[in-house]
């Protein structure tokens, strides 16, 4: 067996720190290791330090400062690769499920719901703060930190505004707006002039800053596609003041047993909707002070499967059914077709948004005043 002499112990030692690994524990036992497997391959007739450095390669995949790396990570975070396992399994987990939500949603089949919010919640609440915990470790400077942070926060804020779209929850435009504008002010301006004093990340920097402008001017531009504010007053100006006509023409008259049945099951439909959407039963008098819009947006889960807006529809459409089974006079019948009830109940709450669908069920209703003051009369 080969004897490696001092000198190139010590050449060996000087090698080690040379590339990087300061901890003097950690190159005592890397040296005594790569002594052990020299004295063991090493011939007399063999060249030292060619032999040398095939030998240290084996240690590292770049260089040999990952091993002090992967060892301070060890030290300092015990559970470093438990949360990289947890980090891939997450991340796999949320895209698969937000995947085969966004094809249950667009197929119409039940569960859409339930797989977006798994997929995009465990993202933002999970994948992202996982991954800059281990980000956050990997890197020295502050700076380098506070851009990760910002990033993360970013990426939770606008994942989070995604699926309360989605879902049609309130809150959705403040995290938007939020998102957009850290990106655009803070984010931006600290990853450009913190990678661009470097000139190994110098390019990097440049190329990923017109990507990050590109995206958030993207976002820019499909925020402006959005309804106005002018556009959606609009809209709760119209389905309010059809309502008030309706109150109107009801107003001073007692209907008939089907009638009232026909008024009661499509005021419960409006409650369902109108709560959904503006987090109000009915329409509040003093809509435009409480600041309150009426979004276009689908139905909601309640009109998938046998939900309660089913349900509903369903009962309305038996009753509207007796009720012009009872009226021999073809001219004073509730019309089915061209109406949420032209078609099955669950295939209406897929076919009509929140204010088609409530300015189909008011103009139902006033419908069933027309009727019954012309047979009373």
């Amino acid at each position: 067996m080969y004897c490696i002499t001092d000198e190139q112990i010590e050449y060996i030692l000087n090698d080690i720190r040379r590339n990087g690994v300061e901890m003097e524990d950690l190159q005592y036992n890397l040296l005594d290791h790569i002594c052990c497997i020299l004295e063991q391959e090493l011939k007399e007739t063999d060249d030292f330090e060619r032999l040398y450095h095939q030998t240290v390669t084996r240690f590292y995949k770049h260089n040999l400062r990952e091993i002090e790396e992967e060892t301070i990570n060890l030290l300092t975070f015990k559970n470093y690769y438990g949360m990289k396992k947890v980090l891939i399994t997450s991340g796999c987990i949320s895209v698969a499920a937000f995947v085969a939500g966004s094809l249950f949603k667009y197929m119409y089949w039940p569960g859409a719901g339930i797989l977006v919010t798994l997929g995009i919640g465990s993202f933002s609440l999970l994948f992202l703060p996982l991954l800059f915990i281990i980000k956050a470790r990997e890197v020295k400077t502050t700076s380098d930190k506070a851009v990760i942070a910002v990033a993360s926060v970013v990426g939770i804020l606008f994942s989070l505004a995604i699926l309360f779209i989605v879902m049609h929850w309130p809150g959705a435009n403040v995290m938007l707006f939020s998102a957009i504008g850290i990106a655009a002010f803070i984010l931006l301006p600290a990853y450009f002039f913190t990678g661009i004093r470097r000139p190994e990340t110098k390019l990097n920097t440049i190329i990923m800053s017109i990507i990050l402008v590109g995206v958030i001017g993207l976002q820019f531009s499909i925020v402006r596609l959005r309804p106005s504010g002018s556009q959606l007053r609009i809209r709760m100006d119209t389905y309010a003041q059809n309502e008030a006509l309706l109150k109107r023409m009801q107003s001073g008259f007692v209907f008939g047993k089907m009638a009232s049945e026909i008024n009661a099951t499509s005021n419960d439909l409006k409650a369902l909707v109108l709560q959904r959407s503006i987090g109000y039963t009915s329409v509040p008098e003093n809509y435009a002070d409480l600041n309150i819009h009426l979004n276009e947006g689908n139905l909601g889960t309640e009109f998938d499967n046998q939900g309660a807006g089913v349900q509903l529809l369903h009962r309305l459409r038996q009753s509207v059914v007796a009720y012009n089974a009872s009226v021999a006079d073809h001219d004073l019948h509730i019309p089915l077709d061209k109406t949420v009830l032209q078609t099955d109940d669950a295939q209406a709450g897929k076919m009509y948004t929140n204010v088609s669908f409530l300015n189909s069920i008011v103009q139902l209703q006033m419908y069933v005043a027309i009727a019954e003051t012309s047979r009373t009369k």
